[in-house]
């Protein structure tokens, strides 16, 4: 097992919380908790966060994504849907959470707090307790423009597209060699569409190459940073 892939028991009941105090407060379908799993198809570890994250993926209140991370592709098995770009969000949420190092499973709720994401009692209290409320920007939709308004700080604007399907990978080598994950909610693409410092400000969306593929826009403080709001692009 690759060293930042190691999963430190203490890990298991942490929670990095960033920023000022959270709301325990549940999100809804306007609002929802953004609940992101950052795994590899090489880590016998992960199934059980994947399971979780599956199992979450129906409720409204919640946009789950589902990010493949690169540095288990050399153990043998290259994740079919790892890219540097999801490896590299996942290490400004490390930087932010003050770690020197990754791991996977991981589960980052609105940017604000972490947990392995295989005990699930543990992940639906990390859920409410990284709530964000009803505040932050505003996020209208009309076919490809994107506007945002409201919040005062400045922010970061990210398009995320995601199969919402459930892939069914068969694995044939490395630690979980022989078995067949389901995987949903997997991110094909990110993007950053701009920064908003407040006021209003539209963005415009690339089309979209895979019509399958579904969309979400995040506004986030930094990179790595809270998620300030988010919404599913309608289809």
């Amino acid at each position: 097992m690759k060293r930042k892939s190691v999963i430190s028991t203490a890990l298991g009941g942490m929670l990095a919380l960033v920023g000022t105090s959270v709301p325990a407060m549940a999100a809804d379908p306007d609002h929802p908790t953004v609940v992101e799993l950052f795994q590899s198809q090489g880590c016998s570890s992960c199934p059980p966060a994947n399971a979780n994250l599956l199992a979450l993926s129906d409720r409204p209140d919640l946009l789950t994504l589902s990010w493949e991370v690169t540095y288990w592709d050399d153990l043998g098995w290259k994740d079919t849907f790892s890219a540097p770009a999801f490896t590299a969000r996942q290490w400004d949420y490390a930087h932010a959470f003050h770690r020197r190092e990754v791991f996977t499973p991981e589960i980052v709720v609105n940017g604000r707090a972490d947990t392995v994401g295989a005990d699930r009692p543990e992940l639906e209290r990390t859920i409410v307790q990284a709530d964000r409320g009803e505040g932050g920007p505003r996020i209208v939709v009309s076919g490809l423009d994107v506007t945002i308004s409201g919040h005062a700080g400045t922010a970061l604007v990210v398009l995320v597209r995601f199969d919402p399907k459930i892939i069914r990978v068969p694995i044939l080598r490395g630690e979980n060699g022989g078995r067949v994950l389901p995987h949903r909610n997997v991110v094909r693409q990110v993007t950053v569409l701009g920064t908003f410092s407040g006021g209003s400000h539209s963005y415009r969306m690339p089309d979209a190459r895979n019509p399958d593929l579904r969309s979400a826009i995040l506004v986030e403080a930094s990179q790595g940073g809270p998620i300030l709001a988010a919404a599913r692009v309608p289809v």
